[in-house]
């Protein structure tokens, strides 16, 4: 056990607990890239809460997707759903010092892309809407500069934000199980299951 073998046995199999955590932490990401998206072209750039989670500020909208995410992830069992394939995991990958080969890592940071992806089509519905109420305006200043239309732009904007994300929160969160699921395809593949 305490030998050079033992120890990269060890490490072997701390790094695939680890590669799956990370894989699955690359989906809430994406979710908080989605409402951090949200939250700027609202204009609540700067209301900004602590993610306990990531230990770090995010704003608002991005933190209320963070935790509705996590409650549609617990909801769905996804943590004992990943428990259970770490468990199938010592029987397709043994203990040994051969864990994740150099092709599985590779294809993690292929996937690891889907963030930026899935971050966006997640808010690409609002910040589309948002931005064209934003054109809008800047039409209706230039065309009227001594109406001060910013003044009035941005409580529309504001309210018109949350509204969108009542609206698209339902269709948010679908695009997210599915994000899930292709994620827990990805660990099921890099694990042989």
């Amino acid at each position: 056990m305490f030998s050079y073998t033992g120890f990269m046995m060890a490490i072997a199999q701390v790094l695939i607990g680890l590669t799956s955590g990370f894989i699955l932490q690359l989906v809430f990401a994406a979710v908080v890239f989605a409402g951090q998206g949200i939250a700027l072209s609202m204009g609540l750039g700067f209301s900004m809460m602590v993610d306990p989670q990531n230990g770090q500020q995010v704003p608002v909208i991005a933190q209320f997707y963070t935790v509705t995410t996590t409650l549609i992830f617990i909801s769905l069992d996804g943590h004992l759903l990943l428990i259970q394939m770490l468990l199938d995991s010592f029987k397709t990958l043994p203990i040994g010092i051969d864990g994740i080969d150099k092709a599985g890592i590779w294809s993690i940071l292929a996937w690891s892309s889907r963030m930026f992806a899935g971050g966006l089509l997640l808010s690409m519905p609002v910040m589309a809407s948002l931005l064209l109420v934003n054109v809008i305006f800047g039409v209706a200043a230039r065309a009227a500069p001594q109406l001060q239309i910013f003044n009035v732009g941005f409580p529309v904007t504001l309210m018109l934000g949350m509204l969108l994300v009542w609206k698209t929160l339902p269709d948010a969160l679908d695009q997210f199980s599915g994000m899930l699921t292709d994620a827990y395809d990805f660990i099921g593949q890099l694990l042989r299951l």
